[in-house]
């Protein structure tokens, strides 16, 4: 049966990156028999332009019959003095809760071939292979009441709320012990219990749930405790969960010793699996039109639609294994060449793209 994929560039350097994953999308119909039709759509400040909203109508009815959604990036300069409804960012928080994609998957692997790029030493990131598990439509960000008040005195207060619910707590908790199964069975649950009652709640509710998994080691950390800790020994972690802003801080942290948030893809997966991929980097209107993004996220996200969405996981990793060999034959975008290196070549966002398709292929 065709599946259905849903294609939202959305903005800045996201036309450059999808397109990069759509010839690995192609190669993989034409080549291996990939059953999928793709739909494209409109996301972002582009859907602002075109429809008067980040995530329009038409878009919603889209992501509703899609198996899997596939975005680049959203954001630019231009939309920065918008009403903050209409930003191109409250797209992406408008398609997560929309189709309640609560369950963000971070991973961040260091590819051998890239640990001089790390800003840590190779000994301290070398094999390093996290999965970090953000819940994406709760929390601080979702929260209610939130705005800015004029108090009695005249001063401006800003003001946003830190809610959850056990039932949200428990799903979270659920497909993080369930990640931790397929891999080292060790979880830790980062949190701020200590200053924070909701996340009293979050860590009651995660031990209860953990009794599920016994087989499942589960330790708990404090957020600043955890974010020190991913410097000074990442390798330490297997799997870590942890609510939607402490997620979004520690998984950009953890990106960065991989040596570059242009390598790292994500998943946001619903409660049947279904998901949206893409990228963890944002916009970049600094080098858009440039022919200079790295679009390997992208591509690897392809790999994770496939592996989580769409039950194809065979070629999966075909993807994971021609990216693999193109870093070993020693292509590099700039945000991953190191001047100097010997066996590196750089090379632009569709010579990069055009290699893993031909590594595909071989």
């Amino acid at each position: 049966m065709t599946q259905i994929i849903l294609v939202l560039p959305g903005d800045g350097i996201g036309k450059e990156i999808i397109a990069e994953a759509i010839k690995v999308i192609d190669a993989l119909k034409s080549d291996f028999g990939l059953d999928v039709e793709i739909t494209n759509g409109l996301i972002g400040g582009a859907a602002y332009d075109a429809e008067g909203h980040p995530y329009p109508p038409s878009t919603q009815a889209q992501a509703k019959v899609a198996d899997a959604i596939l975005l680049g990036a959203v954001g630019g300069y231009q939309y920065d003095d918008l009403p903050r409804d209409v930003r191109p960012e409250r797209g992406l928080l408008g398609i997560r809760a929309d189709l309640e994609l609560f369950s963000n998957l971070r991973p961040a692997i260091l590819n051998e071939e890239l640990a001089g790029a790390s800003s840590l030493k190779a000994e301290v990131v070398a094999g390093l292979d996290i999965m970090i598990v953000r819940e994406l439509t709760g929390g601080i960000y979702f929260g209610e009441p939130r705005g800015i008040r004029t108090l009695d005195n005249g001063e401006k207060q800003g003001y946003n709320t830190l809610v959850y619910k056990e039932s949200e707590i428990e799903r979270i908790a659920h497909s993080a012990f369930k990640i931790a199964m397929k891999r080292d069975k060790r979880l830790c649950s980062v949190g701020k219990s200590n200053v924070l009652e909701v996340m009293e709640l979050w860590d009651e509710v995660v031990e209860r749930v953990g009794k599920e998994y016994p087989e499942v080691e589960l330790s708990h950390m404090y957020v600043d405790n955890a974010a020190m800790q991913l410097v000074k020994a990442p390798k330490q972690f297997d799997v870590m969960v942890t609510g939607n802003m402490f997620g979004d801080i520690l998984s950009d942290a953890a990106a960065m010793l991989t040596g570059s948030i242009g390598m790292l893809p994500s998943a946001s997966l619903d409660k049947k699996g279904k998901g949206m991929y893409e990228p963890i980097h944002g916009s970049a209107p600094d080098i858009e039109g440039k022919n200079l993004a790295n679009p390997l996220a992208t591509i690897m996200s392809v790999s994770m639609m496939l592996r989580y969405s769409l039950n194809q996981e065979s070629l999966a990793q075909k993807i994971d294994s021609a990216v693999e060999t193109v870093l070993k034959q020693g292509l590099r975008t700039a945000d991953i060449y190191v001047d100097g290196v010997a066996g590196t070549t750089l090379v632009s966002t569709s010579e990069i793209g055009d290699a893993v398709v031909a590594a595909l292929k071989s």
